[in-house]
Protein backbone atom coordinates (compact mmCIF):
# COMPACT_ATOMS: atom_id res chain seq x y z
CA UNK A 1 0.00 0.00 0.00
CA UNK A 2 0.81 3.66 -0.36
CA UNK A 3 1.03 6.05 2.52
CA UNK A 4 -0.74 10.07 2.51
CA UNK A 5 1.02 11.83 5.12
CA UNK A 6 -0.28 15.48 6.28
CA UNK A 7 -3.62 15.81 4.46
CA UNK A 8 -5.44 18.47 5.29
CA UNK A 9 -9.07 19.65 4.72
CA UNK A 10 -11.75 21.14 5.63
CA UNK A 11 -13.83 20.20 8.99
CA UNK A 12 -17.36 20.19 7.18
CA UNK A 13 -15.57 18.43 3.57
CA UNK A 14 -17.73 16.49 1.44
CA UNK A 15 -17.51 12.42 1.10
CA UNK A 16 -15.95 12.38 -2.17
CA UNK A 17 -12.92 15.10 -0.71
CA UNK A 18 -11.12 12.24 0.03
CA UNK A 19 -11.05 10.24 -2.90
CA UNK A 20 -10.56 13.75 -5.03
CA UNK A 21 -7.65 14.41 -2.65
CA UNK A 22 -5.71 10.62 -3.65
CA UNK A 23 -6.62 11.05 -7.28
CA UNK A 24 -5.43 14.36 -7.78
CA UNK A 25 -2.02 13.96 -5.73
CA UNK A 26 -1.11 10.27 -7.12
CA UNK A 27 -2.31 11.53 -10.38
CA UNK A 28 -4.42 8.15 -10.67
CA UNK A 29 -7.55 7.58 -12.62
CA UNK A 30 -10.65 7.05 -10.43
CA UNK A 31 -10.71 3.00 -11.19
CA UNK A 32 -6.93 2.70 -9.72
CA UNK A 33 -8.50 3.47 -6.29
CA UNK A 34 -9.60 0.32 -4.84
CA UNK A 35 -9.57 1.09 -1.52
CA UNK A 36 -8.76 4.60 1.22
CA UNK A 37 -7.62 3.43 4.76
CA UNK A 38 -7.77 6.03 7.59
CA UNK A 39 -4.58 5.20 9.89
CA UNK A 40 -4.97 8.57 11.56
CA UNK A 41 -7.53 11.46 11.79
CA UNK A 42 -6.35 14.74 13.95
CA UNK A 43 -7.91 18.15 13.56
CA UNK A 44 -5.83 21.91 13.54
CA UNK A 45 -7.39 24.48 15.44
CA UNK A 46 -4.48 27.16 16.03
CA UNK A 47 -7.75 29.25 14.09
CA UNK A 48 -10.81 28.36 16.00
CA UNK A 49 -13.10 29.24 13.69
CA UNK A 50 -11.10 27.90 10.41
CA UNK A 51 -10.72 24.15 11.57
CA UNK A 52 -9.06 21.31 9.73
CA UNK A 53 -9.01 17.58 10.05
CA UNK A 54 -5.54 16.00 8.97
CA UNK A 55 -5.64 13.05 7.80
CA UNK A 56 -3.01 9.99 7.10
CA UNK A 57 -4.66 7.96 4.72
CA UNK A 58 -3.35 4.00 3.36
CA UNK A 59 -4.26 3.24 -0.27
CA UNK A 60 -4.71 0.21 -1.96
CA UNK A 61 -4.48 0.48 -5.70
CA UNK A 62 -4.73 -1.81 -8.56
CA UNK A 63 -2.87 -1.69 -12.07
CA UNK A 64 -0.20 0.78 -10.49
CA UNK A 65 3.25 0.11 -10.38
CA UNK A 66 3.70 0.86 -6.92
CA UNK A 67 7.54 0.40 -6.87
CA UNK A 68 7.68 3.41 -10.44
CA UNK A 69 4.88 5.24 -8.30
CA UNK A 70 7.20 5.95 -5.44
CA UNK A 71 10.20 6.60 -7.40
CA UNK A 72 8.31 9.18 -8.85
CA UNK A 73 7.22 10.89 -5.33
CA UNK A 74 11.26 10.19 -4.33
CA UNK A 75 11.61 13.72 -3.24
CA UNK A 76 7.84 14.31 -1.16
CA UNK A 77 8.25 13.47 2.17
CA UNK A 78 4.10 13.30 1.73
CA UNK A 79 4.17 10.11 0.32
CA UNK A 80 5.55 7.13 0.76
CA UNK A 81 5.32 3.22 1.46
CA UNK A 82 3.15 1.89 3.89
CA UNK A 83 4.53 0.47 6.94
CA UNK A 84 4.15 -2.90 8.13
CA UNK A 85 1.94 -2.57 11.17
CA UNK A 86 1.19 -5.83 12.31
CA UNK A 87 1.75 -7.27 15.31
CA UNK A 88 4.55 -10.02 15.67
CA UNK A 89 5.09 -11.99 18.59
CA UNK A 90 8.99 -13.21 19.65
CA UNK A 91 8.63 -16.30 20.76
CA UNK A 92 6.13 -19.48 21.40
CA UNK A 93 6.34 -21.09 24.53
CA UNK A 94 6.90 -25.34 23.93
CA UNK A 95 4.90 -27.60 25.07
CA UNK A 96 7.24 -29.01 27.91
CA UNK A 97 7.80 -25.65 30.01
CA UNK A 98 7.38 -26.38 33.43
CA UNK A 99 8.06 -22.51 34.75
CA UNK A 100 5.33 -20.11 34.56
CA UNK A 101 6.28 -16.44 34.85
CA UNK A 102 4.07 -14.40 36.92
CA UNK A 103 2.98 -11.34 36.93
CA UNK A 104 1.88 -8.86 39.81
CA UNK A 105 -0.64 -6.18 39.10
CA UNK A 106 -3.32 -5.82 36.55
CA UNK A 107 -3.22 -2.51 35.61
CA UNK A 108 -2.73 -1.57 31.73
CA UNK A 109 0.85 -2.87 32.27
CA UNK A 110 0.22 -6.51 34.36
CA UNK A 111 -3.10 -6.62 32.09
CA UNK A 112 -0.66 -6.53 28.81
CA UNK A 113 2.19 -7.95 30.21
CA UNK A 114 -0.21 -11.25 31.22
CA UNK A 115 -2.42 -10.98 28.01
CA UNK A 116 1.04 -11.37 25.11
CA UNK A 117 2.43 -14.45 27.79
CA UNK A 118 -0.95 -16.01 27.46
CA UNK A 119 -1.04 -15.42 23.52
CA UNK A 120 2.65 -16.95 23.47
CA UNK A 121 1.91 -19.83 25.40
CA UNK A 122 3.35 -19.45 28.55
CA UNK A 123 0.28 -19.54 30.76
CA UNK A 124 1.52 -16.60 33.01
CA UNK A 125 0.22 -16.29 36.55
CA UNK A 126 -1.48 -12.85 37.82
CA UNK A 127 -1.80 -12.10 40.91
CA UNK A 128 -3.90 -8.60 41.41
CA UNK A 129 -4.21 -7.51 45.30
CA UNK A 130 -7.54 -5.37 44.71
CA UNK A 131 -10.64 -7.00 43.37
CA UNK A 132 -12.34 -8.00 39.80
CA UNK A 133 -12.90 -4.62 38.15
CA UNK A 134 -16.55 -5.29 38.81
CA UNK A 135 -16.49 -5.70 42.38
CA UNK A 136 -14.08 -2.94 42.48
CA UNK A 137 -16.21 -0.43 40.83
CA UNK A 138 -19.10 -1.27 43.41
CA UNK A 139 -16.65 -0.52 46.21
CA UNK A 140 -15.58 2.61 45.09
CA UNK A 141 -18.57 4.18 43.91
CA UNK A 142 -19.67 3.13 47.38
CA UNK A 143 -16.71 4.80 48.68
CA UNK A 144 -17.98 8.25 46.76
CA UNK A 145 -21.21 8.14 48.69
CA UNK A 146 -20.57 6.68 52.22
CA UNK A 147 -17.07 7.79 52.20
CA UNK A 148 -16.41 3.77 53.32
CA UNK A 149 -12.75 3.10 51.92
CA UNK A 150 -11.67 -0.26 51.22
CA UNK A 151 -7.81 0.27 50.92
CA UNK A 152 -7.27 -2.60 48.43
CA UNK A 153 -10.11 -2.05 46.14
CA UNK A 154 -10.67 1.95 45.03
CA UNK A 155 -9.44 3.93 42.51
CA UNK A 156 -6.08 3.13 42.65
CA UNK A 157 -6.37 -0.80 43.63
CA UNK A 158 -7.73 -3.22 41.57
CA UNK A 159 -8.27 -5.00 38.07
CA UNK A 160 -7.58 -2.47 35.45
CA UNK A 161 -5.40 -0.49 37.45
CA UNK A 162 -5.65 3.41 37.87
CA UNK A 163 -6.66 4.25 34.29
CA UNK A 164 -10.28 2.21 34.75
CA UNK A 165 -11.32 5.50 36.50
CA UNK A 166 -9.64 8.18 34.17
CA UNK A 167 -10.25 9.72 31.05
CA UNK A 168 -9.33 6.24 29.43
CA UNK A 169 -6.74 8.33 27.36
CA UNK A 170 -5.17 6.12 24.97
CA UNK A 171 -2.37 8.35 23.32
CA UNK A 172 1.05 9.03 23.95
CA UNK A 173 4.17 10.61 23.38
CA UNK A 174 6.17 7.55 23.46
CA UNK A 175 8.45 6.51 20.40
CA UNK A 176 6.65 3.28 19.29
CA UNK A 177 8.76 2.14 15.96
CA UNK A 178 7.38 -0.88 16.33
CA UNK A 179 3.52 -0.18 16.72
CA UNK A 180 2.77 -1.75 20.16
CA UNK A 181 0.53 0.88 20.67
CA UNK A 182 -1.68 0.05 17.65
CA UNK A 183 -1.46 -3.89 19.01
CA UNK A 184 -3.11 -2.42 22.28
CA UNK A 185 -5.62 -0.36 20.68
CA UNK A 186 -6.28 -3.49 18.63
CA UNK A 187 -6.38 -5.46 21.67
CA UNK A 188 -9.22 -3.10 23.10
CA UNK A 189 -11.27 -3.13 20.18
CA UNK A 190 -11.62 -6.55 20.24
CA UNK A 191 -12.82 -6.54 23.29
CA UNK A 192 -15.32 -4.05 22.49
CA UNK A 193 -13.92 -0.56 22.55
CA UNK A 194 -15.40 1.76 19.70
CA UNK A 195 -13.16 1.46 16.29
CA UNK A 196 -12.11 4.87 15.93
CA UNK A 197 -9.56 4.31 19.11
CA UNK A 198 -7.36 3.21 16.28
CA UNK A 199 -7.28 5.98 14.24
CA UNK A 200 -8.57 9.67 15.86
CA UNK A 201 -5.43 11.27 17.08
CA UNK A 202 -6.58 11.68 20.76
CA UNK A 203 -8.79 8.42 21.40
CA UNK A 204 -10.60 7.70 24.83
CA UNK A 205 -12.77 4.78 25.83
CA UNK A 206 -14.10 6.54 29.24
CA UNK A 207 -14.52 4.64 32.46
CA UNK A 208 -18.02 2.49 31.68
CA UNK A 209 -16.28 0.74 29.12
CA UNK A 210 -13.24 0.12 30.44
CA UNK A 211 -15.02 -1.63 32.81
CA UNK A 212 -16.56 -4.43 30.23
CA UNK A 213 -13.28 -4.34 28.27
CA UNK A 214 -11.14 -5.51 30.80
CA UNK A 215 -12.79 -8.20 31.99
CA UNK A 216 -12.98 -9.85 28.60
CA UNK A 217 -9.86 -9.20 28.02
CA UNK A 218 -9.14 -11.37 31.53
CA UNK A 219 -12.01 -14.17 29.87
CA UNK A 220 -8.99 -14.16 27.10
CA UNK A 221 -6.12 -14.68 29.26
CA UNK A 222 -8.07 -17.58 30.91
CA UNK A 223 -9.04 -19.04 27.96
CA UNK A 224 -5.24 -19.10 26.73
CA UNK A 225 -4.30 -21.01 29.79
CA UNK A 226 -3.30 -17.82 32.07
CA UNK A 227 -4.16 -18.14 35.80
CA UNK A 228 -5.63 -14.72 37.84
CA UNK A 229 -6.09 -14.41 41.47
CA UNK A 230 -7.88 -11.10 42.93
CA UNK A 231 -7.87 -10.43 46.18
CA UNK A 232 -3.84 -11.77 46.34
CA UNK A 233 -1.43 -9.66 47.68
CA UNK A 234 2.58 -10.32 47.47
CA UNK A 235 4.06 -9.56 50.61
CA UNK A 236 7.67 -10.54 49.66
CA UNK A 237 9.54 -11.30 46.62
CA UNK A 238 11.98 -14.12 47.01
CA UNK A 239 15.52 -13.57 46.25
CA UNK A 240 18.44 -15.61 46.28
CA UNK A 241 22.15 -14.70 45.39
CA UNK A 242 20.69 -11.40 43.53
CA UNK A 243 18.28 -14.18 41.58
CA UNK A 244 14.26 -13.76 41.51
CA UNK A 245 13.19 -17.23 42.92
CA UNK A 246 9.25 -16.15 43.63
CA UNK A 247 6.98 -14.93 45.44
CA UNK A 248 5.55 -15.08 49.01
CA UNK A 249 1.73 -13.92 49.42
CA UNK A 250 -0.21 -12.37 52.45
CA UNK A 251 -1.50 -15.85 53.33
CA UNK A 252 2.09 -17.28 53.53
CA UNK A 253 1.94 -19.19 50.03
CA UNK A 254 4.59 -19.76 48.23
CA UNK A 255 4.43 -19.70 44.48
CA UNK A 256 8.17 -20.22 42.89
CA UNK A 257 9.38 -18.12 40.10
CA UNK A 258 12.42 -17.30 37.58
CA UNK A 259 10.83 -14.25 36.08
CA UNK A 260 8.66 -12.02 37.87
CA UNK A 261 6.72 -9.04 36.13
CA UNK A 262 6.60 -5.99 38.53
CA UNK A 263 3.61 -3.92 37.41
CA UNK A 264 2.39 -2.39 40.35
CA UNK A 265 1.06 0.95 39.81
CA UNK A 266 2.23 4.11 41.42
CA UNK A 267 0.37 3.73 44.76
CA UNK A 268 2.04 0.37 45.72
CA UNK A 269 3.76 2.34 48.29
CA UNK A 270 4.07 -1.02 50.95
CA UNK A 271 5.50 -3.05 47.89
CA UNK A 272 7.90 0.01 47.11
CA UNK A 273 8.87 -0.31 50.90
CA UNK A 274 9.77 -4.28 51.01
CA UNK A 275 11.52 -3.97 47.69
CA UNK A 276 13.38 -1.04 49.07
CA UNK A 277 14.22 -3.07 52.31
CA UNK A 278 15.37 -6.01 50.17
CA UNK A 279 17.64 -3.87 48.33
CA UNK A 280 16.72 -3.89 44.79
CA UNK A 281 17.44 -1.38 42.97
CA UNK A 282 15.53 2.21 43.31
CA UNK A 283 16.41 5.35 42.71
CA UNK A 284 13.93 8.95 43.84
CA UNK A 285 11.89 10.31 40.61
CA UNK A 286 10.41 13.81 39.83
CA UNK A 287 6.83 13.76 40.59
CA UNK A 288 3.97 16.79 40.35
CA UNK A 289 1.58 18.26 43.09
CA UNK A 290 -1.45 20.93 42.24
CA UNK A 291 -5.15 20.80 42.26
CA UNK A 292 -7.63 19.90 40.10
CA UNK A 293 -9.32 23.19 38.05
CA UNK A 294 -13.00 22.69 36.78
CA UNK A 295 -14.28 25.35 34.03
CA UNK A 296 -18.09 24.94 32.37
CA UNK A 297 -17.16 22.59 29.69
CA UNK A 298 -18.73 24.82 26.82
CA UNK A 299 -16.51 28.22 27.82
CA UNK A 300 -13.92 25.63 26.89
CA UNK A 301 -15.35 24.33 23.99
CA UNK A 302 -16.09 28.12 23.13
CA UNK A 303 -12.45 29.20 23.89
CA UNK A 304 -10.89 26.11 21.88
CA UNK A 305 -13.26 25.77 18.60
CA UNK A 306 -15.07 29.30 18.13
CA UNK A 307 -18.09 29.21 16.13
CA UNK A 308 -17.22 24.85 15.72
CA UNK A 309 -18.02 24.27 19.17
CA UNK A 310 -20.27 21.23 19.40
CA UNK A 311 -19.21 19.93 16.50
CA UNK A 312 -19.61 15.81 16.65
CA UNK A 313 -16.12 15.58 15.04
CA UNK A 314 -14.42 17.47 17.09
CA UNK A 315 -16.61 16.58 20.57
CA UNK A 316 -15.78 18.00 23.72
CA UNK A 317 -12.23 20.35 23.70
CA UNK A 318 -9.01 19.88 25.41
CA UNK A 319 -6.13 21.35 26.29
CA UNK A 320 -2.53 21.50 27.34
CA UNK A 321 -1.20 24.05 28.88
CA UNK A 322 2.35 24.74 30.26
CA UNK A 323 3.86 27.83 32.19
CA UNK A 324 7.77 28.45 32.90
CA UNK A 325 7.84 30.36 36.94
CA UNK A 326 10.15 33.05 38.14
CA UNK A 327 10.49 30.82 40.78
CA UNK A 328 12.16 28.38 38.38
CA UNK A 329 9.15 25.84 38.24
CA UNK A 330 6.80 24.58 35.86
CA UNK A 331 3.30 24.59 35.92
CA UNK A 332 1.02 22.74 33.33
CA UNK A 333 -2.28 21.06 32.85
CA UNK A 334 -2.63 17.19 32.98
CA UNK A 335 -4.48 14.34 32.62
CA UNK A 336 -7.24 16.90 31.36
CA UNK A 337 -11.24 15.29 31.15
CA UNK A 338 -13.40 17.01 28.83
CA UNK A 339 -17.01 16.75 29.87
CA UNK A 340 -15.77 14.86 33.30
CA UNK A 341 -15.89 15.01 36.85
CA UNK A 342 -13.01 15.09 40.17
CA UNK A 343 -13.06 11.92 41.87
CA UNK A 344 -11.73 10.66 45.19
CA UNK A 345 -9.02 8.14 44.44
CA UNK A 346 -6.86 7.89 47.33
CA UNK A 347 -5.84 4.57 48.09
CA UNK A 348 -5.27 5.33 52.61
CA UNK A 349 -7.40 6.24 55.15
CA UNK A 350 -7.47 9.36 56.19
CA UNK A 351 -6.32 10.38 53.17
CA UNK A 352 -7.86 13.06 50.50
CA UNK A 353 -6.80 12.57 46.88
CA UNK A 354 -8.15 13.62 43.59
CA UNK A 355 -8.33 12.42 39.73
CA UNK A 356 -10.41 13.18 36.79
CA UNK A 357 -12.66 11.19 35.24
CA UNK A 358 -15.01 10.95 32.26
CA UNK A 359 -17.20 8.60 30.27
CA UNK A 360 -17.02 8.05 26.72
CA UNK A 361 -19.29 10.63 25.74
CA UNK A 362 -17.96 13.04 27.57
CA UNK A 363 -21.00 14.84 28.73
CA UNK A 364 -21.23 16.11 32.16
CA UNK A 365 -21.00 19.90 32.62
CA UNK A 366 -17.80 20.73 33.75
CA UNK A 367 -14.20 19.97 32.14
CA UNK A 368 -11.43 19.58 34.60
CA UNK A 369 -7.40 19.33 34.70
CA UNK A 370 -5.29 18.81 36.88
CA UNK A 371 -2.72 22.01 37.06
CA UNK A 372 0.29 20.58 38.74
CA UNK A 373 4.01 21.66 40.05
CA UNK A 374 6.93 19.55 39.25
CA UNK A 375 8.43 18.28 42.11
CA UNK A 376 12.33 16.92 41.52
CA UNK A 377 14.18 14.50 43.73
CA UNK A 378 16.19 17.36 45.09
CA UNK A 379 13.53 18.85 47.24
CA UNK A 380 13.03 15.20 49.22
CA UNK A 381 17.10 14.51 48.97
CA UNK A 382 17.22 12.04 46.44
CA UNK A 383 15.79 9.57 48.52
CA UNK A 384 12.47 7.60 46.85
CA UNK A 385 11.41 6.77 50.42
CA UNK A 386 10.74 9.91 51.40
CA UNK A 387 9.19 11.09 48.05
CA UNK A 388 6.32 8.91 49.30
CA UNK A 389 6.35 10.57 52.55
CA UNK A 390 5.93 13.78 50.97
CA UNK A 391 3.00 12.84 49.06
CA UNK A 392 1.20 10.86 51.80
CA UNK A 393 2.13 14.67 54.26
CA UNK A 394 0.10 16.44 51.39
CA UNK A 395 -2.37 13.84 51.25
CA UNK A 396 -2.81 13.69 54.65
CA UNK A 397 -2.82 17.82 55.77
CA UNK A 398 -6.02 18.03 52.57
CA UNK A 399 -7.63 15.62 54.54
CA UNK A 400 -7.49 17.58 57.60
CA UNK A 401 -8.45 21.21 55.60
CA UNK A 402 -11.47 18.83 53.71
CA UNK A 403 -12.96 18.32 57.47
CA UNK A 404 -11.57 14.85 58.12
CA UNK A 405 -14.55 13.28 56.34
CA UNK A 406 -12.95 12.50 53.35
CA UNK A 407 -14.75 15.74 51.70
CA UNK A 408 -11.79 17.48 49.41
CA UNK A 409 -10.59 21.09 50.09
CA UNK A 410 -11.63 23.52 47.38
CA UNK A 411 -10.91 27.36 46.76
CA UNK A 412 -12.73 29.47 44.15
CA UNK A 413 -9.86 30.73 41.46
CA UNK A 414 -10.91 34.12 42.51
CA UNK A 415 -10.30 34.06 46.06
CA UNK A 416 -7.21 31.51 45.32
CA UNK A 417 -5.45 34.15 43.26
CA UNK A 418 -6.15 36.94 46.36
CA UNK A 419 -5.67 34.73 49.04
CA UNK A 420 -8.80 34.76 50.49
CA UNK A 421 -11.25 32.42 51.73
CA UNK A 422 -14.85 32.45 51.09
CA UNK A 423 -18.61 30.26 52.30
CA UNK A 424 -20.11 30.47 49.01
CA UNK A 425 -19.08 28.89 45.76
CA UNK A 426 -20.02 30.93 42.60
CA UNK A 427 -21.24 30.01 38.79
CA UNK A 428 -18.87 26.34 38.39
CA UNK A 429 -20.74 23.44 40.71
CA UNK A 430 -17.50 21.13 42.15
CA UNK A 431 -18.23 17.69 40.58
CA UNK A 432 -16.24 15.99 43.35
CA UNK A 433 -18.10 13.27 45.83
CA UNK A 434 -18.43 12.83 48.56
CA UNK A 435 -17.96 16.84 48.64
CA UNK A 436 -15.98 19.61 49.30
CA UNK A 437 -15.32 22.27 51.85
CA UNK A 438 -14.66 25.50 51.18
CA UNK A 439 -11.10 26.78 52.60
CA UNK A 440 -7.62 28.58 51.94
CA UNK A 441 -5.50 26.18 49.74
CA UNK A 442 -2.71 28.04 50.50
CA UNK A 443 -1.68 25.79 53.28
CA UNK A 444 -2.37 22.55 51.29
CA UNK A 445 0.85 22.58 49.09
CA UNK A 446 4.74 23.94 49.43
CA UNK A 447 4.95 27.79 49.32
CA UNK A 448 6.81 27.28 45.99
CA UNK A 449 3.83 25.13 44.79
CA UNK A 450 1.41 28.05 45.95
CA UNK A 451 3.51 31.13 44.60
CA UNK A 452 3.92 28.84 41.29
CA UNK A 453 0.20 28.21 40.47
CA UNK A 454 -1.20 32.40 41.62
CA UNK A 455 1.72 32.85 38.77
CA UNK A 456 0.57 30.41 36.18
CA UNK A 457 -3.13 30.41 36.16
CA UNK A 458 -3.39 34.09 35.00
CA UNK A 459 -1.11 33.04 32.49
CA UNK A 460 -2.91 30.05 31.40
CA UNK A 461 -5.83 32.76 31.06
CA UNK A 462 -4.02 34.42 28.17
CA UNK A 463 -3.90 31.54 26.19
CA UNK A 464 -7.99 29.79 27.00
CA UNK A 465 -9.51 33.06 27.93
CA UNK A 466 -11.56 32.80 30.98
CA UNK A 467 -9.66 30.57 32.45
CA UNK A 468 -8.58 32.38 35.44
CA UNK A 469 -12.02 33.34 35.96
CA UNK A 470 -13.65 34.22 39.51
CA UNK A 471 -15.79 31.22 39.69
CA UNK A 472 -13.48 28.77 38.01
CA UNK A 473 -12.72 25.95 41.15
CA UNK A 474 -10.07 24.29 42.39
CA UNK A 475 -10.18 21.00 44.43
CA UNK A 476 -6.73 19.55 46.52
CA UNK A 477 -5.01 17.87 46.15
CA UNK A 478 -3.28 16.06 43.16
CA UNK A 479 -0.58 13.95 44.27
CA UNK A 480 -0.38 11.02 42.05
CA UNK A 481 0.24 11.89 38.81
CA UNK A 482 3.62 9.66 38.74
CA UNK A 483 5.46 7.32 40.84
CA UNK A 484 8.23 9.12 43.04
CA UNK A 485 10.23 5.93 42.65
CA UNK A 486 12.19 4.13 39.22
CA UNK A 487 13.05 0.59 39.73
CA UNK A 488 15.72 0.60 37.45
CA UNK A 489 16.14 -1.91 34.52
CA UNK A 490 18.27 -2.52 32.20
CA UNK A 491 18.37 -3.35 28.42
CA UNK A 492 17.02 -6.72 29.05
CA UNK A 493 14.11 -4.79 30.97
CA UNK A 494 15.26 -6.64 34.33
CA UNK A 495 16.38 -4.82 37.66
CA UNK A 496 20.21 -4.06 36.93
CA UNK A 497 20.60 -5.33 40.18
CA UNK A 498 17.96 -8.22 40.63
CA UNK A 499 17.77 -10.93 37.93
CA UNK A 500 14.74 -12.21 36.84
CA UNK A 501 12.54 -9.40 38.37
CA UNK A 502 10.96 -7.35 35.49
CA UNK A 503 9.68 -3.87 36.42
CA UNK A 504 7.22 -2.37 34.31
CA UNK A 505 4.42 0.36 33.90
CA UNK A 506 4.11 3.52 35.38
CA UNK A 507 5.01 2.41 39.05
CA UNK A 508 8.34 1.10 37.90
CA UNK A 509 8.59 4.93 36.35
CA UNK A 510 8.34 3.29 32.70
CA UNK A 511 5.68 4.58 31.64
CA UNK A 512 2.91 7.40 31.86
CA UNK A 513 -0.75 6.51 30.85
CA UNK A 514 -3.05 3.91 30.04
CA UNK A 515 -1.55 3.07 26.12
CA UNK A 516 2.11 3.94 27.16
CA UNK A 517 1.84 1.43 30.37
CA UNK A 518 0.37 -1.29 27.96
CA UNK A 519 3.60 -0.59 25.36
CA UNK A 520 5.79 -1.13 28.43
CA UNK A 521 3.76 -4.52 29.56
CA UNK A 522 3.94 -5.85 26.11
CA UNK A 523 8.09 -5.08 25.89
CA UNK A 524 8.30 -7.02 29.48
CA UNK A 525 6.47 -9.67 27.79
CA UNK A 526 8.74 -9.71 25.39
CA UNK A 527 11.77 -10.02 27.42
CA UNK A 528 10.78 -12.93 29.54
CA UNK A 529 9.17 -14.96 26.50
CA UNK A 530 12.86 -14.70 25.26
CA UNK A 531 15.14 -15.17 28.54
CA UNK A 532 12.66 -18.21 29.82
CA UNK A 533 13.84 -19.50 26.59
CA UNK A 534 17.70 -18.48 26.25
CA UNK A 535 17.22 -16.41 22.81
CA UNK A 536 19.56 -13.39 23.01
Amino acid sequence: MIRINEVKLPLDHSEVALHDFVINKLSINKDQLVDIHVFKRGYDARKKNDIYLIYTLDITLKDVDEEQLLTTFADDHQVKKSPDTSYKYVAQAPKDLTERPIVIGMGPCGLFTGLILAQMGFNPIILERGKSVHERAKDTFRFWRTRELNTESNVQFGEGGAGTFSDGKLYSQVKDPHFLGLKVKQEFVAAGAPAEIIYVSKPHIGTYKLVTMVEKMRSKIIELGGEIRFETRVEEINIDNNQVTGVTLSTGEVIPSKHVALAIGHSARDTFKMLHDKGVHLEAQSFSVGFRIEHKQAMIDAARFGKNAGHPLLGAADYKLVHHCKNGRSVYSFCMCPGGVVVAATSELESVVTNGMSQYSRSERNANSAIVVGISPEDFANDPMQGIALQRQLERNAYVLGGSSYDAPAQCVGDFLAGKTISQMGDVEPSYKPNVKLTDLSSSLPDYAIEAIREALPAFNKKIKGFSNADSMLTGVETRTSSPVQIKRGKDFQSINTKGLYPGGEGAGYAGGILSAGIDGIKVAEAIALDMLNIE
